[in-house]
């Protein structure tokens, strides 16, 4: 069913790319909205140009009135529900919502949602090089970077929807045909007041109306929280439906009990790719993709940038840029995997988003491993980790440290389990960054 939005008084909150595709989803409509941002530096509102001329644009913090003289507000995902002004907004009946909403009641073609702490890009992106070889069209947006709204007039048989916690919180008509979450580990605790049970609630809100729940056997809470009458496919490393076997130095995905692709000949390394693929296929089986060509897709595969990628190898040295590590699952993820004679270097840093760092203790033991602290919160992780750590105030600070220090056989990894915010626009800024600072430090040595 269509919302007729007509005669509502409509406000959107969050002049981004989220922000600006609801602006033309409702111009579209010949519907004006009014549009708020708290930010008032126009260079940061790199989108503001694209807001048509007739629309009522306000910035800065004075918006309150904005606010309580809507019907309808509609949050880009940076904006919290838990603003002071939208939980009086709610108190007084002002529906508050997101853009995956108002994408979902305009479509009743099924959707696939996914979401994690870590990987739901990197599976989105496989299903979509996928989709893109196959007889079904399909349409991929949301966390991805491609705004779900730009996608509803696109042909498709099938949408893909990649979503963060912060899409979720705003979603009431979401009935997905198929929901996974990929994984979770604690992130954004400063969003949900450092209350992992409140950020695990949020996550599960994906498998709400689901026709078919996709569910990671190592996590009991989602299995235990959703309708027994929802059909249920499981995945896992030790057993699911879709399941690790390892045989001598050989390690097979299991459909059950058939073998379907040695990961010995993939190009994706680490556990946590691994249940990567095991998501990827259960989701392509699901949809009816061709196996033939799902598998041709994960053996080609070779991951997207600043994922755990080998960003330089010489002298024996070997930098990891893993600057997508914006919690502390991803961070113990790369710890994990990385496989070293020398010292493993490891820049942490950042903004902490409450993080709880402690959680990294029990995987260092027995490593040989030295911690560079870099960023707002770098004192704070140095305080942590003070007889394994140096601390500097920026990425580039210590990159030269490392540098005076670093011998053959060493591995830099930059997984900082941080948010970029504090020096960087964004994790890929952050990214582009350490791949320069390697090849600029290093190259003589």
């Amino acid at each position: 069913m269509k919302y007729n939005y007509k005669h509502k008084k409509i406000l959107i909150w969050g002049i981004g790319i989220t922000g600006i595709s609801c602006i033309n989803f409702f111009v579209k409509k010949g519907i004006y909205p009014k549009v708020i941002d708290t930010e008032t530096n126009l260079k940061r509102l790199k989108f503001i140009n694209k807001i048509p001329k007739r629309i009522a644009i306000k910035l800065g913090n004075d918006i309150k009135s904005w606010i309580f003289q809507s019907d309808l507000i509609v949050i880009s995902p940076g904006i919290s529900l838990f603003h002071p002004l939208l939980q009086q907004a709610s108190t007084l009946g002002i529906e508050i919502i997101g853009d995956i909403e108002l994408f979902c009641r305009e479509t009743n073609k099924p959707i696939v949602a996914i979401t994690g702490s870590n990987g739901k890009t990197t599976v989105t992106s496989i299903l979509q090089t996928i989709a893109k070889k196959s007889s079904i069209r399909v349409a991929t947006g949301g966390n991805i970077g491609i705004p779900a709204l730009s996608i509803l007039e696109k042909p498709s048989d099938i949408y893909i929807l990649e979503l963060s916690s912060f899409q979720l919180e705003t979603i009431n008509s979401l009935k997905a045909y198929i929901a996974v979450i990929i994984n979770i580990t604690p992130d954004h605790m400063d969003r949900y007041f450092s209350n992992f049970n409140l950020y695990k609630h949020t996550k599960l809100k994906i498998y709400n109306n689901a026709n078919i729940c996709i569910l990671n056997t190592k996590n009991n809470f989602f299995k235990k929280n959703i309708h027994k009458q929802q059909k249920k496919i499981t995945f896992g490393i030790n057993y699911g439906d879709y399941h690790l076997v390892k045989r001598h130095s050989t390690t097979w995905v299991y459909h059950k009990y058939k073998k379907v692709i040695n990961l010995n000949n993939i190009l994706l390394r680490g556990s946590h790719n691994f249940e990567n693929v095991l998501v990827t296929l259960a989701i392509s089986d699901t949809i009816g993709f061709s196996r033939n060509i799902t598998l041709k897709t994960l053996y080609k595969f070779n991951g997207l940038s600043h994922r755990f990628q080998t960003i330089y190898k010489k002298n024996n040295i070997t930098c990891i840029n893993d600057s997508k590590s914006t919690n502390i699952g991803s961070t113990i993820a790369a710890i994990k995997n990385v496989r070293t004679k020398g010292t493993l270097r490891l820049l942490l840093g950042g903004n902490i988003k409450s993080a709880n760092f402690y959680a990294l203790k029990k995987y260092l033991k027995n490593k040989k491993i030295k911690i560079y602290c870099y960023g707002v919160d770098g004192k704070h992780i140095f305080n942590i980790f003070p007889y394994i750590s140096s601390c500097t105030l920026t990425l580039n600070q210590a990159m030269h440290l490392i540098k005076s220090e670093i011998t053959s056989n060493d591995v830099i990894l930059l997984s900082p389990g941080c948010s970029s915010t504090d020096q960087f626009t964004n994790f890929e800024e952050r990214g582009e960054s350490f791949k320069k600072l390697s090849k600029k430090i290093l190259k003589h040595i």
